[in-house]
Formats: structure tokens, sequence, C-alpha cells
């Protein structure tokens, strides 16, 4: 699969797109930024660009990747979410990013529900990791309402990071958990819905 070949997917709020040149700015602006910090930044100007031409060489190299999120009303890009791969890694992450200036509206939850969902029923995927910085509370807050558990016997990328996996396919469909997370995407489409506490993605 090329990357002139990346499905699109449509929910309630976004679609994901695969990225394109003229998404990279809104992509440069967060990983030359303190929001990188948890993912190797922030980065310099040359390694951003150099990340950013990785995030599309993957989708040729090994079938699937990030796809940009985009608001489906205003097109604005909003973020990254999907699958990611690097030489060495001990096996397919479930990964997310989303732009600082709109974090804690849902939209990591709604687009890496959505990703899930697409590798489990379309790419045969049969689990998913995702490795995450110990200290990045809210990506380990996200992780834990997509149903997903420290496994401290998996794996890490590096010794740097700790490894949640997952639910399979057959443990997410028609459970509370898949209703669970259906009731809370509802809830950030609502324009009335004010969250309390943490500001979660």
């Amino acid at each position: 699969m090329g990357h002139r070949d990346i499905p699109v997917l449509r929910t309630r709020r976004l679609e994901l797109r695969g990225p394109q040149a003229e998404d990279y700015p809104n992509f440069k602006a967060t990983f030359t930024s303190y929001r990188a910090r948890f993912m190797g930044g922030p980065l310099n100007d040359y390694e951003s660009w150099m990340l950013y031409a990785a995030e599309i060489g993957h989708w040729e190299i090994r079938g699937f990747g990030m796809w940009m999120i985009h608001d489906r009303e205003t097109d604005h890009t909003l973020g990254m979410a999907g699958g990611w791969q690097p030489a060495k890694w001990p096996q397919a992450e479930l990964a997310w990013m989303i732009w600082p200036q709109v974090a804690g509206k849902g939209y990591a939850l709604e687009a890496t529900h959505a990703a899930r969902d697409y590798f489990y029923r379309q790419a045969g995927w049969e689990n998913a990791v995702s490795y995450l910085d110990p200290k990045n509370l809210d990506s380990i807050r996200l992780a834990e309402r997509l149903g997903a558990c420290r496994d401290r016997d998996a794996q890490s990328v590096d010794g740097n990071d700790v490894v949640y996996r997952h639910p399979s396919r057959a443990e997410l469909d028609n459970t509370r958990l898949a209703h669970g997370i259906e009731m809370e995407i509802e809830h950030y489409a609502d324009p009335t819905f004010k969250p309390k506490g943490f500001a979660l993605d």
C-alpha cells in the first residue's frame, strides 16, 4: 500500500487522512515545542522535517501509519493518530498526538478509537500496544480510557518507556468498555459538555 492508497476514516467530528505536505506547519509547530517533550522533542527544524518525512514514508514501507486528524467542519488539522513501527520496534504501536491548542476536547480518544477499530477489522491486527513515557500522565490516562493495561512483561522500546497493551477485538466487541468509549465520545461531541478534573485528550 502506497501513501496514495491511505484509507480515509470518518467519525462524528473527525476525518482521518494521510499526511500531506500542506499539513506540515502544524506538525512542525507542535514537535518543535515543549508539547513534544515525551516524544523525543522539542525537535529542531531539520529534525521535525525528517520526522514528518518519516510519517509519510512509513505508509510506503509498512502499509500502515499515522493519519492526520482533521475537523470535519473546518478541515483544520488537530493532531495525528494511527500505527507506528520504526525499525527495531518490538511490535506495531497505536499512537496519537494532539496539537496543544485543541487538547482536552476528546479528539485523541475519538481518533485513536477509530484507528484501532480499523486496524482490528480491516488490517488484521490481533492486538496493539502503546509505548508511553512514564511521566506522560495524560497519555497514560487516555490509554486506560481506551481499555489498555500496563504490560510489565512486554518488551519496551529502549527501557525508558512503559508498555500499555490494548484489549483485542474479541475483548472489545459488544462490551461495556466499548459502549463506554462511544458514550464518552458522544459527550465530547455535545457542545454543552464541560469536562471536569484533568484536561484529557
